[in-house]
């Protein structure tokens, strides 16, 4: 058993830190200003920029197979890299990628939908919670009615991520009621231009995600994606896959913290010592860097899991549960170590305070995810003390 990174992979890894470190960081305070004023943190243009300095380093496509110019490095190095670009807040993704499941267009489809994303020429969205179904996804209400050579999508869906900026949307709607969600359920490609329509959700976060209406939408049957009453595989793949993200995210920002309290406890001066020497302060750096190094290993092992092609749905679920409160109980430490300053908005703090809170929610909340841990331990599929 060989925890250590290739030399190849440490090399990716020091070379993602530094373009960070680089590129990213001194645009905090830019963004900070930005999202003060209710402006987006970073424009299009600016994002553009930046992906394509990154792709000049070799960094377009991470996961994109390299039949569409891809780099293709798998789940591990996708960990590794997210964990790196989460040391800042900055609203950075590398170019050159597509959601996982419109790997599963079609010919035409590919021409119209994943090559133009993959391309940036494009953008989508991942439209599947509604207003009475979040992680309850069998109450799944909106209804695609056949009409002709089309079908016809009404309903809402709300918290969708990129839906104010998205033009195409992966619409997941009923198409055969009687069979439920499991058996039942479709996803549509859905242009903009066929008439949905978004509004803006403020949040307590940097996070802005809509609403999307559907009236009487009319969408060509030869937009199904993956098959006709096949949705909910493709919804539980692109599900699946977001969950050991988001520990990655939270080891990434978590790291980031514990550097900044670290370092503010060696020059804050109390009574004569520097905080840093007080027992209460000693204690809350070693308990989160121990939960951090805990939440780094679990997401590694689930990203292992992927790599080999095994089912990690467990696993993803461990470290999702695990990662999000770790970096939530992490960041309230941080601010309590840095005091009134931490408290006000001239630190990137009390940002990441409100950002990491939603981790705790979206692509499954906690009580999801400690159902499914509990189901798969009360079932018999995963037993106490065997990991593989």
């Amino acid at each position: 058993m060989d925890f250590r990174l290739t030399e190849e992979q440490k090399m990716i890894q020091e070379t993602v830190r530094a373009f960070v470190k680089r590129e990213l960081m001194p645009l905090e305070g830019e963004v900070l200003r930005n999202e003060r004023e209710g402006r987006p943190g970073l424009d299009r243009a600016k994002l553009r920029e930046l992906q394509q300095k990154a792709r000049e380093l070799g960094f377009w496509g991470i996961n994109t197979p390299e039949e569409y110019g891809g780099a293709n490095l798998g789940p591990i190095m996708t960990a590794v890299i997210t964990i790196e670009l989460y040391r800042t807040f900055v609203p950075f993704t590398f170019g050159g990628s597509a959601d996982n499941i419109l790997y599963s267009c079609n010919e035409e489809q590919k021409k119209r939908y994943l090559i133009p994303t993959i391309n940036g020429e494009r953008r989508s969205c991942f439209a599947l919670t509604e207003p009475g179904a979040g992680s309850d996804v069998s109450n799944l209400k909106m209804r695609a009615v056949k009409d002709g050579h089309e079908w016809v999508l009404n309903g809402e869906k709300i918290f969708i991520t990129n839906g104010n900026e998205a033009d195409f949307a992966m619409v997941f709607a009923l198409t055969d009621p009687e069979k439920g969600v499991r058996e039942g359920l479709t996803c549509f490609l859905v242009d903009r231009e066929m008439g949905w329509r978004s509004s803006y959700i403020p949040t307590m976060g940097s996070w802005g995600p809509a609403a999307l209406y559907f009236e009487n939408v009319r969408v060509p049957e030869e937009n199904i994606l993956g098959g006709l009453n096949q949705g909910y595989q493709l919804a539980m793949k692109w599900i699946g896959a977001g969950r050991w993200h988001i520990a990655a995210r939270a080891v990434g920002a978590a790291e980031r913290l514990l550097e900044m309290a670290i370092e503010y406890s060696r020059t804050r001066v109390t009574f004569g010592k520097p905080i840093a020497e007080r027992q209460a302060i000693q204690w809350m750096i070693a308990d989160s860097y121990v939960e951090i190094e805990a939440a780094r290993w679990l997401t590694l092992f689930a990203a292992w899991q992927a790599e080999q092609q095994m089912d990690n749905r467990h696993a993803a679920s461990v470290a999702k549960l695990y990662g999000a409160n770790m970096a939530n109980r992490v960041v309230d430490r941080v601010l309590q170590i840095h005091g009134g300053m931490g408290y006000t908005k001239e630190l990137p703090i009390e940002r990441w305070y409100r950002e990491m809170r939603v981790w705790r929610i979206f692509e499954g909340t906690d009580e999801i995810q400690r159902f499914i841990i509990a189901r798969n331990l009360l079932r018999g599929h995963v037993k106490v003390g065997e990991t593989l």
